[in-house]
């Protein structure tokens, strides 16, 4: 970008040029003329040529900005035009006048006209004024500064990135522009409380508040995030300590105003239950348990409203921010004043976020000395807190831990709170920590921002050398915020956000190196959170509907667990816990804190984040078994935690896969101490979902024998003698005892013929308990697996045999008696397929039904055994089959061919064709005749014509069957004329089986 400039910059304050935009390959060269105003080092006003809108300068201007920063010496400098004019006398000053209006005749004319009347009437407002203004001699020293801002841009911005609801990086824009917002009030420029202004009307007017007030439905998790933002920028707004009286009760105003739309967005995101007051959270009574309709509507804006009423005038107050060496007198040592602690360090007694919200409103405005200071008192007055907490426990902790309940006593958690308070006091102790290096911002190879570098400050202090870093304070309060013990919050929202800030808070802790000193401050207050009583979350004794602390007692497991095992592990088993799920955990008292619920002692329906909850919970205990692996106590203790904590099934199974997976590796031995822990797990969710369905079941079942098997024998045998507090009885045989009875299986074990044998026999014991508790699903796999032992064959035949009469199906029977003839037992095959066939019933229509081949099966069966064996099963065949086609189909079987084929031992067959006149097969033919005739009934009375073709078949299969009997043929033509006589009403049919028949 080529610049050539014609500046005039009297005094310094105007600043003007031409800019060349060199010619590209589609557009030619281009010039435009800047012009900027600025005062006090910010640009107050821009114009360019170029008529490019944008909430920052367009590139014109940038360029002669950085034109006048690089080069100054090439700028001409003049002095303000006020001290020009002044050297000239009239005829000059009428001259310049003069030529300027030619200049610009058409802009300046009627601007001169009105003027030279103006300045020539005696009483006009011009006249009543000293002097005339300068453009370029810049503004007085009390006058307001604030660099140039183009509202109707941001505006217009603002209502774009909402329009887009979130998608396309719009809410990364927003993010920063309220990044932007919080760079100017930090450069303590009023232009901050103004753009925050502009993007809070544009929110206010996104049409999308209506629509879902009017549904019902919560703002997206996005939107809600960006509102969350930018309540909280409000905050910092009304605390700046410098504001004006004015400015205050302007913004106290606006927030008031927009707080009272019915669509301002509410503070937890749910209509109605909302947290305590900013100032007053203290002191509210706990006396009055009011509902959620009695508490007043707090929305998004209300913390800010609050904070307007706060103020920086307190002198203690105001000495702990303006001085590092700020101690208590000598005589008040004994720390009995509460303004210091025993070393004479200040306190700061505020409720904690207020406190809070004041050193993000230091940091935020430019103060980063004094929101350090006001950090160092909040963290003393915590740490006093905790200690005289902790006296008190000492005294109730026989009473609390019969009783094994508590009450909370903090009505607001801080981790999720709206104003952030842990991570704002985190942020600014790290920020005095950081090591900024040359290549601090630039991203790494992966495309990861690189982690922060923090160095140990040494803290100021006016008492004695502490010996204490910022960072081992930002270690330490971060500690003591996520161990506090506090009430899950009402509503998804509130809980949703308990969980994000606390990620948010431990990946910021992940970023610190763990030194020595580090090590002991996370040591120390490890051991104060585990005595701390009822206000640590990971205290003996905690209230039922506490947030859980398994996330955080993750990051201090793997923290501690270098430096300090015993303590890690004794964290980590106290933090397993989920009161919400003990059913009959006491409830504590639940009149205390106001805003909890009645006790359910069902699945919460209050605690939306349960599912998440409990996976955390899985996620730290697959940490520790992890980390004990080849330990058998760690191991024993985790595991005895794991039973009693976790009430999940899927998320046991999920553990017992994790401890399976470690304590197998591909490369090296299996672990054994881990790999029983993996079973014994397995064989929990296996007790556990034996009598609830669970889908996952067959894939729970297979695995646990994988895992079984990989233990070894002995975990098949017991598993074996204890299949019914286990599986099911089909799963024990079908599953269970068909794999560990697999060639498979005795090759991975590979076992000798004692452990073979003794398996078997366990199988087989298993096989016939299975076939007695349900023959039905059980039969057929028990006679698998007892083929190789004659007696247990024998019984498991019998139990089929009792059973069959009532308990069983034909289907299963024919099943069965299959795979006896299969097997070589082709009497006993025949027996069940006789015992089958009393089970069925075969209607006329049924032609097409599953159980023919069955049948047709069963009468070969019959058939090749002999003559005796085939007069058995005709009977049953004629009770229970009634449909024509089937029984000429049997029929025609048995006439093909002599009976007794299967060449029974001892038996002597005719090798005769059997005669259809004669017992059984007479009896089959009439049966098969009558069903013709009935059927032939059943199908007219319902015929339509385009089935006639098909119906004049079926007669000329049925006359085959007629022929068979000796006067066949005179009893089809008396069946055909009855049919003529019958149907005579069916004239078209009628015709057609004339011209077939006769």
């Amino acid at each position: 970008m080529g610049t050539e400039q014609l500046c005039s910059s009297p005094g310094g304050f105007h600043l003007s040029g031409t800019v060349t935009e060199p010619a590209t390959a589609t557009e030619p060269e281009m010039t435009y003329k800047v012009a900027i105003s600025f005062d006090r080092c910010k640009i107050t006003s821009v114009t360019c040529g170029c008529g490019n809108k944008d909430i920052f300068y367009c590139a014109h201007v940038v360029a002669l900005s950085l034109y006048r920063i690089r080069k100054p010496d090439q700028v001409k400098l003049r002095l303000p035009i006020s001290e020009t004019l002044f050297q000239m006398n009239r005829d000059q000053l009428q001259k310049f006048v003069q030529y300027l209006i030619t200049a610009h005749h058409t802009e300046v004319l009627p601007t001169a006209q009105k003027l030279a009347d103006e300045i020539l009437s005696s009483n006009s407002e011009i006249n009543q004024v000293h002097g005339a203004p300068d453009p370029t001699a810049g503004a007085s020293i009390d006058d307001e500064n604030c660099w140039h801002l183009d509202e109707e841009q941001v505006r217009e911005q603002v209502k774009l990135f909402l329009s887009q609801g979130g998608y396309y990086g719009s809410g990364k824009q927003l993010n920063s522009m309220f990044a932007k917002v919080r760079e100017m009030l930090r450069m303590r420029d009023s232009n901050g409380a103004r753009m925050l202004t502009l993007i809070t009307e544009q929110f206010m007017a996104d049409p999308r508040l209506s629509l879902w007030r009017q549904q019902g439905t919560g703002i997206t998790e996005k939107c809600r995030q960006l509102w969350d933002e930018l309540g909280a920028l409000w905050v910092c707004v009304v605390l700046n300590p410098h504001c004006k009286l004015e400015e205050k009760s302007c913004w106290l105003r606006q927030l008031r105003k927009w707080g009272e739309m019915d669509v301002c967005p509410l503070e937890d995101g749910n209509y109605g239950n909302e947290l305590p007051n900013i100032t007053n959270a203290l002191t509210q009574s706990s006396g009055h348990s009011q509902d959620s309709l009695a508490r007043p509507r707090r929305t998004v804006f209300t913390r800010a409203i609050e904070g307007c009423d706060l103020h920086w005038q307190d002198s203690h107050l105001q000495r702990i921010i303006s001085s590092d060496f700020y101690v208590s007198p000598s005589y008040q040592r004994e720390g009995e004043s509460l303004l210091f602690n025993s070393q004479g360090q200040p306190l700061w007694l505020e409720h904690v976020p207020t406190a809070c919200a004041r050193v993000d409103a230091l940091r935020s405005h430019g103060y980063p000395r004094e929101a350090l200071r006001l950090t160092v008192a909040i963290i003393n007055t915590l740490r006093l807190q905790q200690q005289r907490q902790l006296e008190i426990y000492k005294h109730q902790k026989k009473e609390l831990l019969q009783r094994g309940a508590t009450t909370i006593t903090n009505l607001e958690g801080w981790v999720g709170h709206p104003l952030n308070p842990i991570g704002c006091l985190f942020l600014t102790l790290t920020e005095a920590c950081r090591l900024e290096e040359e290549n601090c911002l630039e991203i790494s190879d992966t495309g990861d921002s690189k982690p922060p570098v923090y160095q140990h400050v040494p803290v100021v202090t006016g008492s004695q050398d502490s010996g204490e870093s910022y960072l081992s304070l930002a270690l330490e309060v971060a500690l003591m915020g996520m161990g506090q013990q506090r009430v899950m919050p009402e509503g998804l929202y509130a809980q949703d956000k308990v969980c994000r800030n606390e990620e948010q808070i431990i990946a910021r802790l992940q970023d610190l190196e763990l030194d020595p000193v580090l090590v002991q401050t996370l040591r120390k207050q490890c051991i104060l959170l585990l005595e701390g009583g009822p206000f640590s979350g990971l205290g003996e004794v905690i209230h039922r509907e506490s947030v859980p602390m398994h996330t955080f007692a993750k990051y201090l497991f793997s923290a501690l667990l270098p430096h300090d095992a015993d303590l890690a592990y004794k964290l980590a088993l106290r933090a397993m816990r989920l009161p919400v799920l003990e059913t009959t955990a006491p409830s504590g008292d639940v009149t205390h804190p106001h805003h909890l619920v009645s006790v359910v002692p069902s699945r919460y329906p209050r605690w939306f984040t349960l599912g998440h909850l409990e996976s955390q919970q899985c996620e730290l205990a697959s940490t520790m078994l992890t980390a004990a692996k080849g330990d058998m106590l760690r191991l024993r203790t985790v595991l005895e935690a794991i039973q009693k904590n976790i009430h999940s099934s899927s998320l046991i199974f999920k553990l017992a896969q994790d401890a399976f997976k470690i304590a197998t590796p591909a490369d090296s031995n299996s672990d054994t101490t881990l790999l029983n822990v993996a079973l014994e797990l397995g064989l929990q969710v296996m007790r556990m979902t034996l009598s609830t369905l669970n889908w996952r079941r067959r894939e729970m079942v297979r695995w646990l024998v994988t895992c079984a098997t990989e233990v070894g024998v002995r975990a098949l045998v017991s598993i074996l003698q204890s299949w019914y507090s286990l599986f099911t009885p089909t799963e024990a045989t079908s599953i269970v005892a068909a794999t560990v009875m697999s060639h498979n299986t005795i090759l991975r074990l590979s076992l000798d013929y004692p452990q073979r044998e003794e398996l078997a026999s366990c199988a087989r014991t298993l096989a016939l308990q299975c076939a007695m508790k349900d023959p039905q699903n059980c039969a057929l796999s028990a006679l698998t697996l007892c083929e190789k032992d004659h007696i247990a064959f024998e019984t498991a035949y019998q139990i089929v045999i009792d059973a069959a009469s009532t308990g069983m199906t034909y289907t299963q029977l024919f099943t069965i008696a299959r795979y006896m003839e299969h097997r070589g037992y082709p009497l006993r095959a025949f027996k069940l397929a006789s015992l089958a066939m009393t089970h069925l019933n075969l209607a006329y229509n049924q032609d097409t039904h599953p159980a023919i081949n069955d049948v047709l099966w069963a009468c070969a069966l019959s058939h090749s055994l002999g003559k005796n064996e085939l007069a058995a099963i005709i009977p049953l065949v004629v009770k229970s089959v009634h449909c024509a086609t089937v029984l000429s189909d049997i029929l025609r079987r048995c006439t093909m061919t002599a009976p007794g084929l299967a060449g029974i031992p001892g038996r002597r067959n005719s090798g005769k064709l059997m005669s259809t006149d004669k017992a059984p097969l007479r009896q089959l033919l009439d049966a098969t005749i009558s069903a013709y005739i009935n059927t032939t009934h059943s199908r007219l009375t319902h015929i339509s014509p385009r089935h006639y073709g098909e119906f004049i078949e079926f007669l000329s299969k049925a006359r085959e069957t007629f022929l068979l009997a000796q006067d066949g043929h005179i009893q089809f033509a008396q069946f055909i004329d009855n049919l003529k006589q019958i149907y005579k009403g069916k004239k078209k049919l009628m015709l057609l089986v004339r011209e077939r028949f006769g």
